[in-house]
C-alpha cells in the first residue's frame, strides 16, 4: 500500500508539473498547435464509455488524477511517462484520454491537451444534436453555392422531436410560443450556457428587467385584518432582478359588441398601450393557487434582437379562448427608451428597433394555422411564408394581422449587418 501510495503521488506530481508547463506556455501566448488539430478524435468509441461513479469507486485507484481511455473505457492513474496510461497508449495505440476531475482531454503519448468543441459533451447527451442539426440547417440556408433553391428541414425536425421527448412532433401542430421558449432555452443549455454563463443565444436575445412585487391579503378577509397585514414586512414591496429572452405583452379583454350588421367588431390596440406594462408604474394583479400579488416591471437592459410574444390565448381546464385584438404596431423606429430605468437610459445608447419578422396565428384556438412575415434586408421587401408558399406582401398589410410573435432588430445591429 505504501509503494502504491508513493507511486500515485509520483504520478500526480508529474501531471502537476506538466500542467504548470502548459499554463506557463499559455500565459506567454504559446499553445501547442496540435491541440486544435488532433488526428485521433475519430478513434473515440462512445459506445464503450461509462463514467458511472460507483463503478469508478470499485477500481483500486484513488480519485485523484484518474484518466479514462476514450477508446476502450479503461481507467488509469496519472499520465506521466511511467504511468500505465502512457504505456497503454503506446502498446494499444489508444491516444485520447479524459481527466475525470478537470474534464480536460489529452493525447498520449505526445502528452498535449486536446481543445475541440466536439468532445466537450458527456456521453449520452442528446441535446447537442439539436445544435448540430440547427447549425447544419443554417449553413444550408445561407450557403451561396447551394445547388438547390430549397432546403429540407427534416433532420432538424427529427432532432426537435427527439430532444423535446416528443413534446413537439412533426405530425402535430404545436404552440409557437411554447416551441420558441423551449427551443431558445434548449439551445442555450446545449451550448454550455447556464443562469450565470452566457451563450450566443443570451448575447443575441437576452435582456433584463426589475420586478417590483407586493403580496396582497386574501380578498375575503375583513378590512381591519387587511390593514393589519399590510403593515407586516411580508406585505411590503420587494424588488428583484430578472433576465428575459422575450417579453410577453398582455392584450386587453376583447369586447363582445357587434356592428349594425350583427358582425363582431374586432378591436384594435396600439403597441405602446400594451408596452406600458414595462414603464415601471403600471401595476397588475397576478393570482396563484394560494396567494395574490401586485407586480410592476421596468426594463434595465435591451438585447440586440428583441422578441415580443403577444398573449392571445387563455387556457383553463375546459377550453382555450383566443383574443382576436389587432395590435397596431409601427414597422420601423419603435423606441423603447421610456421603458428603461433612469440608469439604463444613460447606459443604453441604442433603444430603437425595426420589425424583421412577424408570426401570425389564423383561425380557431385549438386548430388554425401559422403564417410568417419576414423582411429581406438587402431589398427592403417583405415576404409572406405559409408552408411552401412564398408571396410578396405590402408592409401595410402586416399590421392588420393577428400577430403572435414579433422579432425586432435594434438599429445598431442593422448598421453592423
Amino acid at each position: 500500500k505504501m509503494i502504491a501510495g508513493v507511486k500515485r503521488e509520483r504520478d500526480v506530481d508529474e501531471d502537476e508539473e506538466e500542467e504548470v508547463r502548459v499554463k506557463v506556455g499559455r500565459s506567454h501566448g504559446v499553445e501547442d498547435r496540435r491541440s486544435r488539430h488532433c488526428p485521433y478524435l475519430d478513434t473515440i468509441n462512445r459506445s464503450v464509455l461509462d463514467f458511472d461513479f460507483e463503478k469508478l469507486c470499485s477500481i483500486s485507484l484513488s480519485h485523484i488524477n484518474v484518466y479514462a481511455c476514450l477508446i476502450c473505457g479503461k481507467y488509469f492513474q496519472g499520465r506521466g511517462q511511467k504511468s500505465h496510461a502512457y504505456i497503454h497508449s503506446v502498446q494499444f495505440a489508444h491516444h485520447v484520454f479524459l481527466n475525470l476531475h478537470t474534464l480536460k482531454f489529452y493525447c498520449l503519448p505526445d502528452n498535449y491537451e486536446i481543445i475541440d468543441s466536439s468532445i466537450r459533451r458527456p456521453p449520452g447527451d442528446i441535446m447537442f444534436l439539436l445544435v448540430q442539426r440547427f447549425g447544419e440547417l443554417m449553413r444550408k440556408l445561407w450557403n451561396p453555392r447551394n445547388f438547390k433553391a430549397h432546403v429540407s428541414p427534416h433532420e432538424m425536425l427529427q432532432a426537435v422531436v427527439l430532444c423535446s421527448k416528443k413534446t413537439f412532433q412533426i405530425t402535430k401542430q404545436g404552440d409557437a410560443v411554447d416551441f420558441l421558449s423551449w427551443f431558445l432555452n434548449a439551445l442555450h443549455g446545449a451550448l454550455g450556457g447556464t443562469k450565470k454563463k452566457s451563450s450566443i443565444l443570451t448575447k443575441v436575445f437576452q435582456g433584463s428587467m426589475r420586478i417590483f412585487s407586493k403580496k396582497l391579503p386574501h380578498p375575503d378577509l375583513p378590512p381591519e385584518e387587511k390593514e393589519a397585514l399590510l403593515l407586516k414586512d411580508e406585505y411590503q414591496e420587494e424588488m428583484s432582478e430578472s433576465t428575459f429572452l422575450y417579453l410577453t405583452l398582455d392584450l386587453p379583454t376583447a369586447p363582445l359588441y357587434k356592428d349594425e350588421k350583427e358582425q363582431l367588431i374586432i378591436p384594435q390596440v396600439p403597441l405602446f398601450n400594451i408596452l406600458a406594462k414595462f414603464n415601471g408604474n403600471n401595476e397588475k394583479e397576478y393570482k396563484t393557487y394560494k396567494e395574490n400579488f401586485l407586480k410592476r416591471f421596468q426594463l434595465t437592459k435591451l438585447p440586440p434582437y428583441l422578441i415580443f410574444c403577444i398573449k392571445r390565448f387563455t387556457k383553463n381546464n375546459f377550453f382555450v379562448e383566443k383574443n382576436p385584438t389587432i395590435v397596431n404596431f409601427p414597422i420601423t423606429n419603435v423606441d423603447l427608451r421610456e421603458y428603461l430605468t433612469e440608469e439604463a437610459q444613460v447606459t443604453e445608447k441604442i433603444t430603437t428597433y425595426d420589425l424583421v419578422a412577424n408570426i401570425v396565428h389564423d383561425g380557431k384556438p385549438t386548430e388554425g394555422s401559422y403564417r410568417i412575415h419576414v423582411l429581406h434586408h438587402g431589398t427592403g421587401k417583405w415576404y409572406e411564408l405559409q408552408d411552401l408558399q412564398v408571396i410578396d406582401i405590402l408592409p401595410q398589410m402586416i399590421t392588420l394581422s393577428e400577430a403572435y410573435i414579433q422579432v425586432c432588430c435594434s438599429f445598431l445591429t442593422f448598421v453592423i449587418r
